[in-house]
């Protein structure tokens, strides 16, 4: 038996009043998971534990399998984990992301979606200009990078609100605060007059791409929390493919392969083709392969209807119908949001996600297609997120080293 889990980032939303109140995945035409949720079972996971954060760390902890409650313990530090940042004594992490705020504004949280290579010589200007032994950038990909702090461990009392939370609202409401915070402010700050004449930055605006206009800081921990390999909960080898650092380090964290496929990125732009025939691939040699797809998430925080509903559309054609017409052996899938990203809001929200479970042992339980009310129609409903993994496998392997929530 092979697995598979197919995780559409953000897929899920709420009703739009302006396409009829329909939902992007009510909107979207996705013939293959209609037909699957008709053949397998459909239903709701809460995949944000009630009272913890929405991050997509928090919640794709839970579709690998593993208690939020227990090993969530703040998100840099799993990013830092993909890019081999060292955490020592007395060191913390911080999401650092290029940002473009005009008058006052946040404009953009992506600078954006600024390209890695562009980012990459802004974040080292950054390092010559602001960094020293306590102080330290660490470029990832597109607008999405690393600042370690050393000495600075007041710095996680502060108080901070992703860009992606503030769109189009004056920054000065949610510019770090409280104990800790002054550092946080103070590169903020600083990094202004070293991105503002650069000439990657001159040359985005003469492109009339927009520039990134200062580092935004939040989402800081300290070392990511040793949790026990996949393998060793599970009983099987484990793949992963995504193109963001976030799941690429809390593969590393598991013990999980980290596929490098060309053409897979964190946007629009992802080869869907190449990532599904990559993860098939790499499914003849393990047991399991995780598919981690970013482009719906990035559209709905970009307000882009349009382009979320071709997102969800592309990874139906293009990614899903190879699942399901996949014969080399028998499988078994597992396709769910990790969290919704409701256009309206723009930022995600903790509610429960549709999943589907098809394949050898899954029975239809009512499920016409692959929706939110579709989902919610059939009753089922999975509370504790984490627990979701051990349906797909059928239980398998020893859950010793897994303590239950209390």
């Amino acid at each position: 038996m092979k697995y598979c889990v197919v995780i559409i980032d953000g897929a899920a939303g709420l009703p739009l009043a302006e396409r009829g109140n329909k939902t992007c995945l009510e909107l979207a035409k996705t013939p293959n998971l209609d037909a699957m949720a008709r053949e397998g079972v459909l239903g709701l996971v809460r995949t944000v534990p009630v009272g913890m954060e929405p991050s997509s760390a928090c919640a794709c902890m839970s579709v690998l399998g593993y208690d939020p409650k227990l090993y969530y313990k703040g998100r840099a530090g799993i990013e830092a984990r993909s890019l081999d940042i060292p955490l020592g004594e007395g060191e913390v992490v911080f999401r650092c992301n290029l940002v473009a705020i005009q008058d006052g504004v946040m404009r953009d949280y992506s600078a954006g979606h600024i390209s890695s290579g562009e980012a990459k010589e802004l974040i080292n200007a950054l390092n010559q200009s602001l960094g020293n032994e306590q102080i330290r950038f660490y470029p990832g990909v597109s607008y999405r990078h690393i600042c370690k702090l050393t000495g600075s461990e007041e710095a996680l009392s502060a108080v901070c609100t992703p860009p992606h939370d503030i769109p189009d609202k004056p920054v000065k409401d949610f510019l770090p605060h409280g104990k800790g915070s002054e550092i946080l402010r103070e590169l903020m700050k600083r990094s202004e007059a070293v991105l503002k004449e650069h000439p990657i930055n001159i040359k985005r605006i003469s492109r009339g791409d927009i520039p990134a206009t200062s580092i935004w800081l939040f989402w800081g921990s300290g070392k990511a929390p040793e949790m026990p390999e996949f393998k060793e909960v599970y009983g099987l080898g484990a793949a992963l493919t995504s193109g963001v650092d976030l799941l690429r380090g809390l593969a590393r964290m598991l013990g999980i392969e980290v596929l490098d496929i060309a053409g897979v990125t964190d946007g629009l732009d992802n080869d869907y083709s190449a990532q599904a025939n990559g993860a098939l691939e790499a499914l003849k040699e393990h047991d399991l392969v995780v598919m981690h797809i970013e482009a719906p998430d990035e559209a709905a925080h970009a307000g882009a209807i349009d382009d979320k509903i071709e997102a969800i559309q592309m990874v139906d054609s293009e990614v899903i119908s190879r699942l399901r017409s996949w014969q080399s052996d028998d499988l078994r899938l597992l396709v769910l949001p990790d969290h919704p990203t409701p256009i309206k809001v723009r930022t995600h929200s903790g509610e429960p996600v549709p999943f589907m479970l098809w394949g050898e042992g899954f029975k239809a339980n009512g499920g016409k297609r692959f929706t939110e009310m579709e989902a919610k129609s059939t009753g089922l409903f999975i509370g504790d997120g984490y627990k979701i993994m051990g349906r797909l496998v059928g239980e398998k392997g020893s859950f010793l080293s897994h303590p239950p929530t209390q």
